[in-house]
């Protein structure tokens, strides 16, 4: 490639890193690099701190939005 120390592999194992990050699904992965099995797609999904801050993020706006519904489905109804 040209680059020393930098090989095919190492671009290839990049970008289906970042195709990971961006939400594809498992099945999407073993597709895009043509594995059978799911252990080998899985070692493009790394974890990563953002993608924690992501998830417990969804988490509580789910709570949130929840807790929401229940508050406004105990307030008593009045008629104006």
């Amino acid at each position: 490639m040209g680059v020393k120390g930098l090989h095919f592999h190492d671009l290839r194992h990049t970008g289906n890193t970042l195709a990971a990050q961006s939400g594809a699904s498992l099945a999407d992965l073993k597709a895009r690099t043509g594995h059978d099995s799911d252990r080998a797609a899985l070692i493009y999904q790394h974890a990563t701190r953002d993608a924690d801050q992501k998830i417990a993020d969804a988490l509580s706006a789910r709570v949130e939005d929840e807790r929401g519904s229940t508050m406004a489905a105990r307030r008593p109804h009045r008629p104006e």
